[in-house]
């Protein structure tokens, strides 16, 4: 069979009885009527059953996306079918393009569950990972600190607008949530210490337990824990989605540093917020213990208060504001760190949060145990 046209020819003819071979000549450009892969079907189910398509193209003398739009329909139909065509006779340029029109990229995470590599390439992957994340913290904090010497010398570039807005959200709209969690510590400190205590007639020491854990190291931590999880995933969040939607690519277009603009004020309102929230933390702390002192252990509000006072000294109230300041860094450095990291998609949004808040805690976590050892170690 032959159909004709001004524009095109196309022949079939059948060499063996399960092959068909369709010779394609002329002109194959989208502008004008081309045939439609359905006169292949017909030809197709016109006789025996056939197994396999051969094209030949010799007399084509132009061609374009038209060839391949109707190339690509008739493959797809035989894959259906399971007839195999073979694309020899096609031309290169229309045998490449249409590999890639079928090439389909393998999605992130779409391996099944349970397939896994060789144990010494896991190992090797995870090295490399380890180094670069190693290698970009250090660059970010290296870049953090030039930032803040620039500051120092009044060359920074950022707005006080955004500054004060940036205090009041980690100060200010962090109060309810502190008072909360820390007034519970006391509290569940103060009964813990209680249970053991009573059993010695000691009640008294139940504020000499919960004043020096609250305000050397619990209050902080506290503190620490709640502001990684709530303004470090908020950085984390807010840095990722100006990453989407590349309004950091404009800063640095426009010769803005976004290191200056956007990180350095965030690390400098979080480690000014921190030791006062610590402060208040530890007040709150002592309240818990006072509540649970008077309430269960029949003391006084003015002997729980002389007791604490007699215990805490002001050792205890720096070493607790030092783990606070360092915190403080801490926190603002993860979220800042994981929000520049952000890919370019909404769920890399929330795995920048996620990723920060677990950095942060972990941060925190070590940088109490070093601190510790180091207080230990110097007697303090």
């Amino acid at each position: 069979m032959e159909i004709e046209s001004g524009q095109y020819e196309m022949s079939f003819s059948r060499p063996k009885e399960d092959t068909l071979l369709v010779r394609l000549a002329g002109n194959w450009r989208i502008g004008g009527r081309l045939p439609s892969a359905g006169e292949v079907q017909k030809q197709i189910e016109s006789g025996p059953r056939i197994q396999r398509i051969v094209f030949n193209t010799e007399g084509l003398t132009d061609w374009g996306s038209g060839l391949l739009t109707f190339l690509i329909k008739v493959i797809h139909q035989c894959s259906r079918k399971k007839i195999r065509v073979e694309k020899a006779g096609l031309p290169k340029g229309a045998v490449k393009l249409i590999a890639i029109a079928s090439a389909v990229p393998e999605e992130k995470g779409s391996q099944k569950k349970g397939t896994r590599g060789p144990f010494l390439s896991r190992i090797g992957e995870s090295t490399i990972a380890f180094s670069r994340s190693v290698v970009e913290m250090l660059g970010f904090i290296g870049d953090a600190t030039v930032a803040f010497i620039r500051l120092l010398k009044g060359k920074a570039r950022f707005r006080r607008s955004d500054f004060i807005l940036t205090i009041q959200q980690c100060g200010v709209q962090a109060l309810p949530i502190v008072s909360l969690i820390s007034l519970l510590i006391g509290l569940i400190l103060a009964f813990v210490g209680a249970v053991q205590l009573m059993m010695f007639g000691a009640q008294i020491y139940v504020a000499s337990l919960v004043g020096i854990s609250m305000v050397r190291v619990m209050g902080a931590i506290m503190t620490g824990i709640i502001m990684a999880g709530r303004t470090g995933a908020a950085f984390a969040a807010q840095l990722g989605t100006m990453q989407v939607n590349e309004e950091i690519d404009a800063l640095k277009t426009l010769g803005i540093s976004p290191m200056e603009f956007l990180v350095l004020p965030r690390m400098l309102a979080l480690v000014l917020m921190m030791p006062l929230l610590c402060l208040y933390a530890d007040l709150m702390g002592i309240l818990g213990g006072l509540i649970v002192g008077v309430g269960m252990l029949d003391l006084s509000a003015v002997e729980y208060f002389n007791q604490t006072r007699a215990s805490v000294t002001l050792n205890h109230f720096w070493i607790g504001l030092f783990h606070s300041a360092v915190f403080g860094v801490l926190v603002a450095l993860a979220g800042c760190l994981r929000g520049l990291q952000c890919g370019r998609s909404a769920s890399a949004v929330g795995d920048a949060a996620t990723s920060a808040v677990v950095t942060g805690i972990v941060s925190i976590i070590v940088a109490t145990a070093i601190i510790t050892i180091i207080c230990n170690v110097l007697g303090i």
